[in-house]
C-alpha cells in the first residue's frame, strides 16, 4: 500500500526541499500553513505528517495538539522540525503529541530513518492484528482516543455481525462520522478499508467459535454473517492462511 505525506511549513524552498527527499518513495502533500493542512486532511488519507513548528497563525505545537485532540485525525503521527534546539522545546513538541521531534538543520538520512521506522512500526501491528485469531482491535490505537474509538467501533460490529449486509455507511452513522471521514480514518489507521475491518471482525469471532467446538462451521458462518460458505472458508483462509476446518484440526492436534 503506497503511504501518503503530509508536509507543512511556510517556506516554499524547505517544502520543495522535503518533497524532493519524499517524493520517490512516498505521496506527497504538501501545506504553507496549519489552515491549508486543514483542508487536505479533510479530503486525502494521510498516513504521517512533518510539519515546521514556526509559522506564523497556528505554530506546529499548537497544529500537533489540534490533531492529536480530534479523533478524525489523532492516529496520524507527527514529527516536529524546529530551529528551536532547546530541551524545553523539545519536550513542548512531545507534550503536545508529537511522535519525533527532529532539529534543523536537519540529517536527511535521520528524518528518512525516522520516517520510515514510524510507518512501518505500525503496519508491522496492523498486519500482525489483521492475521492474528484472537488479537484485540485496541492493539492498533496510538492514543486513548483512538482505544475508545476502536472499542466503540469493535463492540458495534460484533453485536450486529450476525446481518451480512452490514457496512460502511452503518458504521459511520454509529461513529458520528461522515462516510468519507470514516473510510479516511479506518483506512489509515489499520491499512484496512471499513469492509475488510468488518470481515476482519467476523473471522476473529469465527476463530473464537471454532475453538470452542459448539458449532458446527456452517453455523459458524452464519453465525457470523456469512451467506455462503465457499466465501466464508476463502475469507478465513486469506486472513489467517488456513481453512476453517484446517484451523479445527490445528487446535485439536494442540489439545493432544
Amino acid at each position: 500500500m503506497n503511504r501518503s505525506l503530509l508536509i507543512i511549513d511556510d517556506n516554499k524552498e524547505i517544502l520543495e526541499l522535503l518533497s524532493d527527499i519524499f517524493a520517490d518513495t512516498y505521496t506527497i502533500h504538501t501545506a504553507e500553513s496549519g489552515e491549508l493542512a486543514q483542508i487536505i486532511l479533510d479530503n486525502e488519507i494521510i498516513h504521517l505528517i512533518i510539519s515546521d513548528v514556526m509559522m506564523p497563525e497556528i505554530d506546529g505545537f499548537e497544529l500537533c495538539k489540534l490533531l492529536k485532540s480530534n479523533v478524525n485525525y489523532c492516529h496520524i503521527p507527527i514529527i516536529l522540525l524546529t530551529s528551536k534546539n532547546t530541551f524545553n522545546a523539545q519536550i513542548e513538541g512531545l507534550e503536545n503529541g508529537a511522535d519525533a521531534y527532529i532539529q534543523k538543520p536537519f540529517s536527511q538520512l535521520l528524518l528518512q530513518t525516522q520516517v520510515a521506522n514510524l510507518l512501518q512500526n505500525r503496519l508491522k501491528i496492523n498486519d500482525h492484528f489483521a492475521s492474528s485469531p484472537f488479537e484485540d482491535v485496541r492493539v492498533m490505537a496510538h492514543s486513548k482516543t483512538d482505544e475508545i474509538f476502536l472499542k466503540k467501533l469493535d463492540d458495534y460490529i460484533r453485536k450486529n455481525m450476525k446481518d451480512p449486509d452490514l457496512d460502511v455507511d452503518q458504521l459511520a452513522y454509529h461513529m458520528n462520522m461522515s462516510r468519507p471521514t470514516f473510510y479516511r480514518k479506518i483506512k489509515s489507521l489499520s491499512a484496512l478499508a471499513p469492509k475488510e475491518l468488518i470481515d476482519v471482525t467476523r473471522l476473529k469471532k469465527a476463530a473464537s467459535l471454532i475453538a470452542e467446538n459448539q458449532f458446527s462451521l456452517y453455523e459458524i458462518g452464519n453465525m457470523v454473517g456469512y451467506r455462503s460458505q465457499s466465501v466464508f472458508t476463502k475469507s478465513f483462509q486469506r486472513y489467517f492462511k488456513l481453512s476453517p476446518r484446517d484451523y479445527f484440526n490445528s487446535l485439536n492436534k494442540e489439545d493432544q
